[in-house]
């Protein structure tokens, strides 16, 4: 399909690269000195700027007006943008626009408004620059399917996007969003892939991730020896995208990354150190074969079709809520088909989905399950069972408009829980859930409002240091 995937024939160059990568070099640069960049104060629900604690620059200056400039250099006109930005959201915001035209159910955003023109600005303004060091398949690289198909697919899409090509179909209004001059850009790519190095570099079984954090830490020391950008703002305006378990212990290989960058991250876990205010959730998304299975492209069924089971799950037993769904309700109830997996002669485990007005997506070892996406695929409405997880792009959507919430402790209740929800509300979140649809779809080329785009959202919210509400 044309995507700058991982494949078999990478593995040709792995022994070498590996070999060539000077990790006793590397460890010997001069250490990073950071120095924080100041931001506009000026912004729709404002969150408080983030300050680096290796600085009190930021501290001193956090308060300080931005001053126009007579002769404004490229940073100065890169705030002076995102300030614009800024004002350009307050101002719709506080409108009054029917966006009922613009989506189809307004009421799955937090501030639809606040959304639409912080879209729009993006498409506009934003710029990412991509650093190019380091190779396949470690970097630049990743797997485009099964569970890690949105950490391969961002990383293969935005590699594959030709600087100054327009992205997403925004017209002639929008401008580029890849960007050769690292001067012009807002925001700043780590290509590695955690995936990639989980499979080349971590040694099996052993559950060690020093190589995978050192080649991290040796991959930021190259970065930031070779560029300014790194140490101009200590991170915060760089970001990395790992879909595996271990992306957040590779992210602590440079403090920096882990308390300053822009981490998005599937196991967005705030028990595991996920700061909403400054990292990005990202939907899970297991493309077994790479494409959309083909039980999802055709249309969810009508709203007038009645879906005869109350609630479907089936998955492997692991992590701590797992287990307390299958003891109570694996084989107890007619309403609630609970399986560990599906027994064999059963309908294909899409059909139950599709059938299945409730689709329980609990967690396992991590936060984060496919199990949502593939939900909201089928027209069947997320039931998520979790304990510290941040919804992906919840920054935007409002998740009670087409979830439901069941704490942990309420398993023992769940089937009082969902025959608690009426036929009406019923209806009312499936029609949600349709409206989301297209927000957690991967295409290639990459479309407008899609989980391509969704991502880049995030990050550029997190840029602008606001968050939608």
């Amino acid at each position: 399909m044309g995507y700058f995937c991982s494949s078999w024939f990478q593995t040709l160059f792995l022994i070498p690269l590996l070999l060539l990568i000077p990790t006793a070099l590397l460890l010997t640069l001069p250490p990073i000195s950071p120095s924080p960049v100041t931001l506009s104060s000026a912004a729709f629900r404002l969150l408080p700027l983030r300050r680096s604690p290796e600085s009190t620059a930021l501290a001193s200056s956090a308060t300080t007006p931005m001053k126009r400039l007579a002769n404004p250099g490229p940073e100065n006109e890169l705030e002076a943008e995102l300030s614009r930005a800024r004002a350009s959201i307050r101002r719709a915001t506080a409108g009054r626009r029917n966006f009922s035209g613009v989506f189809s159910q307004p009421s799955v955003y937090r501030n639809p408004a606040a959304f639409y023109q912080s879209y729009l600005e993006m498409e506009k303004r934003f710029r990412v620059y991509v650093y190019s060091e380091g190779e396949a398949p470690l970097v630049h690289a990743g797997p485009c399917k099964n569970i890690y198909t949105t950490e391969g697919r961002f990383i293969s899409e935005l590699e594959m996007m030709r600087p100054g090509e327009y992205s997403g179909g925004g017209g002639a209004s929008s401008r580029m969003l890849r960007t050769e001059d690292p001067r012009r850009a807002h925001a700043f790519f780590l290509p590695f892939s955690v995936a990639q190095l989980v499979r080349y570099v971590y040694r099996p079984n052993t559950y060690d991730h020093v190589p995978i954090r050192r080649f991290v830490s040796d991959y930021v020391n190259v970065v930031a020896s070779k560029h300014p950008y790194w140490n101009r703002t200590a991170a915060a305006d760089h970001f990395m995208l790992s879909c595996h378990d271990w992306g957040p212990h590779a992210s602590r290989a440079n403090p920096l990354l882990y308390k300053n960058a822009i981490r998005a991250l599937c196991n967005a876990n705030t028990s595991e150190g996920f700061r909403p205010r400054k990292d990005v959730s990202i939907p899970e998304i297991n493309l077994v074969s790479g494409d959309m299975p083909p039980e999802f492209l055709s249309p969810s069924p009508p709203e007038s079709s009645p879906r005869r089971l109350l609630a479907f799950f089936a998955g492997g037993v692991h992590g701590p809520v797992r287990p307390i769904l299958l003891s109570h309700w694996k084989g107890r109830d007619p309403d609630l088909e609970v399986h560990e997996y599906l027994p064999p002669g059963a309908d294909a485990y899409y059909s139950y989905m599709r059938r299945s007005r409730f689709c329980l997506c609990p967690s396992g070892y991590e936060v984060a399950s496919p199990r949502v996406v593939e939900a909201i695929y089928a027209g069947c409405i997320p039931v998520i069972i979790s304990n510290g997880y941040v919804l992906p792009f919840s920054d935007v959507l409002k998740w009670k408009e087409f979830s439901v919430m069941v704490a942990v402790e309420d398993i023992p209740r769940l089937k009082e829980v969902l025959m608690a929800v009426g036929e009406e509300e019923v209806m009312r979140l499936m029609a949600g859930v349709r409206a989301v649809r297209h927000h957690f779809v991967l295409n290639h080329p990459p479309k407008r409002f899609d989980a391509f785009h969704m991502i880049l959202h995030s990050v550029w919210l997190r840029r602008l240091n606001i968050k939608v509400a």
